[in-house]
């Protein structure tokens, strides 16, 4: 609002300008400009033989001397110039001496002289009228469009324009969003037969697995116009203005069909009704129920096809999931390594790699990731390679960069004490030994003493390969790696510092999970313990209901114990048998703060471990 009123004023401001200098410019006297003089010396230069030519220009004169000087004198209008001599008493001989000549004024001569000093105020006030109703009927149509639908249209640019081709993975997901774009090019082969192609697509999926990218590419593919728009752009503070705008987009997509309709993050209207604080007249209520009806507006022979997406598909009203609205569902999983790796090499196109890179090992390198992290990987990467003022990315840069993505970046201005460092060593390398010793547990890529993010070390370990199912062993394993930082310093220092905290929290909660929601014990009923329950209006879990007995909390309670004593005594007697190799993994990273997969496994190859 600021910016227009100061906008408005510069406008306002240049015109007064331009309007003074015109006038400022027609009324500056002109040092060229012709003497004025009155007919009583015009008459006596005539009489005195001084005057070379007389031009008569309406009621003006311009005269010329002998001497080449320029002279102007004014005469009573409708007075001829012959008669104005005859009346001043000039001989008729005198005339005879110069020339005379008759000119009429042009029109813009008489625009400029005449009219225009009049004329120049009254446009100016017109103006001025014409410029404060255009404000007016500005703030209207803002106050008439604030209803209106904010979606962008996107795809108009064929080099913006994805396609599959653009997308790597989510091979299911792509099978299934096929048809979409086959009804879309060729709807009368579906309804020759009778099929109803469904109107809505909801993407599943963590964030950053790529939905918002695949709705593109099914636009791509189809060739159709792409509406985009946020589940957030529907709500104010007033209500109904989120259902009139639902009511504008799906007028515009019902225009603009065969198109594609996508509201991205849709649990921020479509979360169940009834929970919120609103009551009946809660707004995002009011445009989930617009949502609900114009979807059910739909024919078959309307080619707009509604995809959304979610990562918190839980919440959605159920109204939302039935047949005849979000129908199919979408599930977009996080990639595994050779789609890891098909995503690095569509990210990297741009990029200017090393030739000796090799992507499969930084896909291996990241699992878990999504796509968006992926492509946050080689673009912390490139960025680190332009500060090092390097032409091409290498591998290092790009490792570093994994872990920056993880874990923060390095902080070597965190000087850690002679004693701190030492203790930090003891610690990593504790995680480190029960990591390559323990059959379940993954193995080690990296130990460092070197601080990043809010952890002043870190054991980097990863998968071999990528995993959808966890036992119990795995479970018990991951515990005890986790506890061998804790039990590490007591073993060797005699006390225990905070750095083991959040160690111990991870750990606990891997014990709690294991009783509770997969049923691992051996002297509980195979059963889970616990209803998690969400508040709507906070979006978050942060209540569990308790459907047990306290009977029962006192077994759960000494279950967790149970296994985290366990693990901790599991702990102290590898770390007692194999002490020679903790000191030296200790020992090294005192020396060189920071041990690779290579050369942290040497220290075992000695011994054939």
């Amino acid at each position: 609002m600021k910016n227009n009123l100061f906008r408005q004023f510069i406008i306002l401001f240049l015109v007064f300008v331009v309007i003074a200098s015109v006038l400022s410019l027609y009324n500056y006297p002109n040092k060229n400009a012709p003497e004025q003089i009155d007919v009583v010396k015009l008459v006596g230069q005539i009489n005195n033989n001084e005057v070379k030519t007389v031009v008569v220009k309406g009621n003006k004169l311009e005269i010329t001397l002998q001497n080449e000087a320029r002279e102007e004198v004014k005469k009573e209008p409708g007075e001829s110039f012959s008669q104005l001599m005859t009346n001043y008493g000039v001989a008729a001989d005198k005339l005879q001496q110069f020339t005379l000549t008759f000119e009429e004024d042009t029109g813009a001569a008489f625009w400029l002289g005449t009219v225009l000093p009049f004329l120049l105020p009254i446009i100016l006030f017109i103006g001025i009228i014409w410029f404060m109703t255009r404000q007016v009927r500005g703030a209207n149509n803002q106050a008439m469009a604030f209803g209106q639908s904010r979606a962008r249209e996107e795809g108009k640019n064929k080099k913006e324009k994805i396609t599959f081709n653009d997308v790597a993975g989510d091979k299911e997901a792509k099978e299934e969003l096929k048809e979409i774009v086959e009804f879309l090019l060729s709807p009368k082969k579906f309804l020759a037969l009778g099929a109803k192609i469904p109107k809505g697509v909801l993407l599943m999926g963590a964030p950053g697995t790529g939905k918002t990218l695949l709705a593109k590419a099914v636009a791509g593919e189809a060739n159709v116009p792409f509406f985009s728009i946020s589940g957030s752009e529907f709500v104010e503070m007033f209500v109904g203005v989120g259902a009139s705008r639902v009511r504008d987009l799906f007028r515009k997509a019902k225009k603009a069909s065969p198109c594609i309709v996508f509201i991205d993050e849709i649990d921020a209207v479509g979360r169940q009704r009834g929970a919120g604080l609103g009551g009946s007249h809660d707004e995002r209520e009011q445009t989930l129920n617009q949502i609900l009806v114009e979807m059910d507006g739909f024919d078959t022979s309307t080619n707009v096809i509604v995809m959304a997406a979610t990562n918190r598909p839980d919440v959605l009203d159920p109204a939302l999931l039935r047949p005849g609205r979000f129908d199919r569902r979408v599930i977009l999983d996080l990639p595994d390594i050779a789609d890891r790796e098909a995503i690095l090499t569509i990210h990297a196109k741009n990029k200017q790699l090393e030739k000796d890179t090799d992507l499969r090992r930084v896909a291996e390198r990241t699992p878990g990731f999504s796509g968006a992290d992926l492509a946050n990987v080689l673009n912390e990467a490139a960025i680190l390679t332009a500060r090092r003022d390097k032409k091409r990315i290498s591998q290092m840069e790009i490792l570093e960069s994994i872990e920056k993505v993880m874990l923060g970046p390095e902080r070597k201005s965190h000087l850690l004490s002679k004693k701190e460092k030492e203790i930090t060593a003891y610690h990593e390398a504790g995680h480190a030994l029960l990591a390559h010793l323990l059959p379940d547990a993954d193995p080690v890529h990296k130990v460092s003493i070197v601080a990043r993010g809010r952890a002043a070390g870190y054991t980097l370990k990863l998968p071999i390969e990528d995993k959808k199912l966890q036992s119990k062993s795995e479970f018990l394993d991951e515990i005890a790696v986790l506890l061998a930082g804790h039990a590490t310093e007591k073993m060797i220092f005699g006390q225990v510092t905070t750095g083991a905290s959040n160690d111990l929290e991870r750990a606990t909660q891997i014990a709690r999970s294991l009783i509770t929601r997969y049923a691992m014990s051996d002297k509980l009923p195979p059963r889970t313990f616990g209803e998690r329950e969400e508040m709507i209006f906070l979006g978050r879990e942060i209540h569990e209901q308790r459907d047990y007995s306290e009977k029962m909390a006192e077994l759960i309670d000494g279950e967790i114990t149970t296994i985290m004593l366990d693990g901790s005594k599991r702990v102290k007697e590898i770390l007692k048998k194999e002490r020679a190799y903790l000191d030296e993994i200790a020992r090294r990273l005192v020396e060189k703060e920071t041990l690779e997969k290579e050369e942290f496994e040497s220290i075992f190859q000695t011994a054939g471990k």
